[in-house]
């Protein structure tokens, strides 16, 4: 009983989970991480610095928080969702649409950046978040809208609830919410297999 019980923990949500957290204390206790230095030494995407070839900004960044707040939002976010698309997807397949979706919402993000001329500090696990977002979006709507505690309309609500406060909010990469969000689904797409229905 107990050891089915650990087997069927998100163990991979867990571990992002903790690593976000190990980093953001880590960078709390060489300063700020309200401070856009102390971002940018911790990994942050900043974008002169991915111009000039540090392009593993783009991976570090998505473990970074600037301030408790940040990172409690999105870490709340990442264990609802998380923990369902694991269970559904598998730890792999889960993993990799988890970094692959962020990797491509903070390019996308770099890339206007880069071509707008501005120099940004970006952090923070939103872009892969809505990775898994568009994940099990696309999964729901493969259920006939419902799966598992989820059903289709609150996915809608979250999704639209998320993306107006990222546009309403200061300071917000909503261009990588929308990448992570679609490729996310994409990736989804490509990866879940719907269990065979049983009579």
């Amino acid at each position: 009983m107990e050891s089915s019980f650990r087997k069927n923990l998100p163990w991979v949500t867990i571990a992002l989970i903790a690593a976000n957290g190990i980093l953001f204390l880590a960078a709390e206790c060489t300063g700020s991480t309200l401070d856009t230095d102390v971002l940018i030494r911790w990994g942050g995407a900043y974008t002169a610095y991915i111009t000039e070839g540090q392009y593993w900004r783009l991976f570090t960044a998505m473990f970074m928080h600037s301030g408790i707040r940040h990172l409690l939002n999105n870490m709340v976010m990442l264990y609802v969702l998380g923990s369902n698309l694991e269970a559904l997807l598998g730890r792999v397949r889960y993993i990799l649409l988890y970094i692959i979706g962020g990797l491509i919402g903070n390019y996308v993000s770099y890339y206007l950046e880069m071509k707008a001329g501005e120099d940004i500090v970006s952090v923070g696990a939103s872009g892969a978040i809505f990775a898994v977002m568009g994940g099990v979006l696309w999964i729901v709507i493969r259920n006939h809208g419902r799966v598992r505690n989820l059903n289709l309309s609150q996915m809608l609500l979250m999704l639209g609830f998320s993306l107006y406060f990222g546009f309403v909010a200061t300071n917000v990469a909503n261009s990588a919410h929308v990448a992570g969000l679609i490729s996310g689904f994409l990736l989804s797409v490509l990866l879940y297999r719907k269990p065979p229905e049983t009579a």
